[in-house]
């Protein structure tokens, strides 16, 4: 490719030629006036005097042109994968390939963009960082499949390249109908117990002549917890609870639409994290002894516990004389802790608590009832209870796994935890628990006891029971039968794990998620879903995962020896996975579809069809028209007509060499004036 122009290089400075040349102009105006012979002689000579001087020359170059750039952006986003749009997307960028590779001298760079972040589809965002990376004299244009739901439209043209075409070719049907539920307002936290509210709204699109109501379903944790009617473009007020601390999941489904593009936002789904109000805590101690503050430190340094305190110095059978008013004691009020209040409390707790007729046994009977019904009790024993004062010998004793046989134990032992205790999310885990005989410090007493019930989970002199859990109704009991766990506190032959055993005992007897002993829970994690199971039991177990789609397929787990049972899944789906045990679900959303992708999923070339009218190009609706054929358009001709579009071809190139030639010579342009000026003598001599 070459290229040629005339270029002047005056060997004297412009203004001195351009006076000789306006010199020249008035003499032969003078001699056009006075009608003088030989004036067209007398001109040439003039201007083949003063052009030699101007240097007029030829300039050549070679050329290597430079491709134009094309830029071919395809829209892979939730949307564009409904109904015919996932074939006309690919035929229409096969075609567009093709028919690219065809016109000389065009570069393709393909941009994909997924929309599967919180912003909906960024089209404009991925063509910015693309428009970065390319020479823009050199864009031809940018052509974007996609069904025109874009989320990130700019208001104003400007920044946009000049003369570069924006078309559009559309996927999808102009006739698509489709309803969408999107939630208005909800709370990402909430008090468990507390009433809370889901706002949420239909639309119709197109709307319906008839606004009829349409049955609406909520669930929380896969069960139903409303069935009720809403109105479409009217916002309705669901009102729930959260039963647990930890995620609970809460599902929203409205009825279809005859018709409609897609299910998919027919429902939505919320993640919200439940929160335990202060715990209350009613810690009653007996006697005092070396391990009295133990429980009162540990429950004190937890931000979470809320701790009401009483220590029985003075029982009623204790008489010294002393008057009460020179008392610096408080009376018991066990009305009011055992009766009025005590629904009040997450968790009683009994300190080497007796018999001392400070509790009528109607109290205790209270006591015995707050645990069936969903209350917490933990006797921490001591030799108390295996004596006559022993609180089995209350109604307490329905609800206590452990009973008394009498005996205190008094000799060195190291606490082990059973094959159960090392699968029990209390003491799974603990430091030092690994070997046959644990590494760390002895115990010297321990309260004899014969379960009836629960789980034994630690174990002392002989393998007897140390640390028993049980569940009784709706409540939870724990049995700590020893009084020595501050012998590791206080660092006795190296210690051990106390304050970590005795705040997970506490926090199970208080239901805290992480520490319930069956639990299923799925975490999306990078490319799928971990999913984590853990069991009491031995045996594998089948889960069932349901994906988006409504997709069943089986997955085996099988647990280690702690119990825990782990495996991770592909999930290649927008949307909610349920995954079930039978018994629990759980629920995980590792690919979220963004809620402004949801909120309207119909074909439109409203959104584009400004901006594409503003930088010369056009919108294409494949469906009517299939793929158009493109053409390389000059910078002054229309970028589109019917049944093609158009790209500017931006003609640029690099130089690779070049050459100037001088057109009139000196010896050339002097044998010329030699001639004119004898001809013009020639012609001035004639009569």
């Amino acid at each position: 490719m070459t290229g040629s122009s005339i270029v002047w290089a005056p060997w004297l400075p412009p203004w001195l030629l351009l006076g000789m040349a306006v010199v020249a102009a008035a003499l032969l105006a003078f001699g056009l006036w006075r009608r003088a012979r030989g004036i067209g002689f007398r001109a040439l000579f003039l201007g083949l005097l003063l052009l030699p001087l101007a240097g007029p020359s030829l300039y050549r170059e070679e050329r290597d042109p430079l491709g134009n750039i094309v830029l071919l952006v395809a829209d892979r986003s939730p949307s564009q994968r409904l109904d015919l749009r996932p074939q006309q997307t690919e035929k229409a960028l096969e075609d567009l390939r093709t028919r690219l590779s065809r016109l000389p001298g065009v570069e393709l760079r393909e941009v994909t963009v997924r929309g599967d972040g919180r912003e909906g589809t960024p089209i404009f965002s991925r063509l910015r960082d693309a428009l970065g990376e390319v020479e823009r004299s050199r864009l031809a244009g940018v052509v974007v499949v996609t069904d025109g739901q874009v989320h990130d439209r700019p208001e104003k043209v400007s920044g946009w390249p000049e003369e570069v075409p924006l078309q559009v070719l559309l996927t999808g049907r102009p006739d698509e109908s489709d309803r969408a539920l999107s939630i208005e307002a909800a709370p990402t936290f909430a008090v468990v117990g507390e009433p809370q509210e889901l706002v949420l709204r239909v639309t119709e699109q197109p709307p319906l002549p008839e606004r009829r109501p349409l049955r609406l379903l909520v669930r929380r944790d896969g069960e139903v917890i409303a069935d009720t009617r809403i109105i479409a473009d009217t916002s309705t007020r669901i009102p729930f609870t959260l039963e647990k601390a930890g995620r609970t999941v809460l599902e929203a489904e409205v009825e279809t639409r005859p018709g409609e593009l897609t299910t998919l936002n027919n429902r939505q789904t919320l993640f919200v994290n439940g929160v335990r109000d202060r715990l209350r805590v009613l810690l009653v101690s007996g006697l005092p002894y070396p391990g009295l503050r133990v429980w009162r430190n540990l429950l004190k340094a937890d931000p979470s516990v809320d701790l009401v305190h009483f220590t029985i110095l003075r029982p009623p059978e204790k008489q010294d004389g002393t008057p009460i008013r020179e008392l610096a004691l408080i009376a018991f009020p066990t009305r009011e802790l055992f009766e009025l209040k005590l629904g009040e409390f997450d968790l009683v707790i009994f300190d080497r608590y007796a018999r001392r007729g400070l509790l009528p046994l109607v109290y205790l009977d209270n006591i015995a009832r707050y645990v069936e019904e969903g209350g917490a009790l933990l006797e921490a024993a001591g030799p108390e209870f295996g004596s006559l004062l022993s609180l089995y010998r209350t109604p307490l004793a329905r609800v206590l796994p452990g009973r008394p046989t009498g005996k205190v134990l008094e000799q060195g032992f190291r606490p082990q935890l059973t094959a159960l205790g090392r699968r029990h999310p209390v003491t799974r885990g603990l430091a030092g628990a690994a070997a046959d005989e644990p590494r760390w410090g002895r115990w010297f007493r321990q309260i004899e006891v014969e379960t009836k019930a629960g789980e034994v989970v630690m174990t002392g002199i002989d393998g007897r029971p140390l640390l028993v859990l049980q569940r009784v109704g709706e409540g939870r009991v724990a049995q700590l039968l020893s009084d020595q766990a501050w012998l590791w506190a206080r660092g006795f032959e190296g210690g051990g794990p106390q304050s970590l055993l005795l705040r997970r005992l506490v926090h199970w007897l208080m239901r805290e998620p992480e520490l319930e002993e069956e639990a299923l829970i799925a975490r999306p994690v990078e490319g799928g879903i971990e999913i984590e199971r853990r069991s009491l039991a031995a045996e594998p177990v089948e889960l069932v995962v349901e994906s988006p789609s409504g997709e069943r397929r089986t997955v085996t787990l099988r647990p280690d020896e702690d119990g825990i049972a782990r495996t991770r899944i592909a999930a290649e789906e927008e949307g909610l996975y349920r995954i079930g045990d039978g018994e629990r679900m759980a629920f995980a959303a590792p690919r979220p579809i963004a809620a402004r992708e949801l909120e309207n999923m119909l074909s439109t070339p409203e959104i584009l069809a400004p901006l594409a009218e503003a930088t010369g190009g056009t919108v294409v609706r494949l469906s009517a028209a299939g793929t158009p054929d493109v053409r390389l358009v000059g910078s002054r001709r229309r970028a589109f007509g019917r049944g093609w579009i158009g790209l500017r071809d931006r003609e640029r190139y690099v130089v690779r060499a070049t050459s100037r030639t001088p057109l009139l010579p000196a010896p050339l342009a002097l044998l010329l004036l030699l001639a004119t000026a004898a001809l013009a003598w020639w012609r001035e001599g004639r009569v």
